[in-house]
């Protein structure tokens, strides 16, 4: 095992976590299948526990990162998460969810979404709080591990620009 670079907090490997579920009928569309808003939902509440799981910090989603819904998940299947965190920075860190759908009477299970969502330890007055540094076990961690800091260096790159941000949004309107 390595330790990731330039960390001088303590260091632990991240456990990856697995939550499953029913698609239900209110979950879905026309189509029957689950809606984007609740995949994302849920993949949110599995980022967040592995988070929690891994630093043992309150912590907060500070932004989605790239998610490739791939497959459709339809109504009455099996929809599981698994989750892991592969970047630890300062006080954020990016966990990576895959989200399979599988048809409970076939078994057959397939790779539905991909996505990577960035939390933030945070205190009880706001203040970021430092996480545990990452261990890699293995190449695939390593890999992982590389995909998460260009994440996390996109993420700070776009928040470096914030006032361009400002320019894709609507001005408000006058106060009366």
């Amino acid at each position: 095992m390595i330790q990731q670079p330039d960390c001088d907090r303590p260091a632990l490997v991240a456990p990856e976590i697995t939550m499953a579920d029913l698609v239900l009928p209110n979950q879905t569309n026309y189509y029957r299948t689950m809606f984007g808003g609740d995949a994302m939902a849920f993949m949110d509440k599995a980022a967040a526990i592995a988070a929690l799981r891994f630093c043992r910090l309150p912590i907060v989603t500070a932004s989605s990162e790239h998610i490739d819904f791939r497959r459709p998940i339809h109504e009455g299947e099996i929809i599981e998460a698994l989750a892991r965190v592969i970047y630890a920075g300062h006080s954020s860190l990016v966990v990576r969810v895959h989200v399979y759908g599988e048809k409970p009477l076939a078994a057959e299970r397939r790779l539905c979404t991909t996505g990577y969502f960035n939390m933030v330890a945070i205190g009880a007055n706001g203040e970021r709080l430092p996480v545990p540094c990452l261990l890699l076990e293995d190449e695939q961690a390593r890999c992982e591990w590389a995909m998460g800091e260009r994440i996390h260096d996109a993420i700070k790159e776009r928040r470096s620009r914030g006032s361009t941000d400002r320019l894709l949004m609507p001005e408000a309107p006058p106060e009366s």
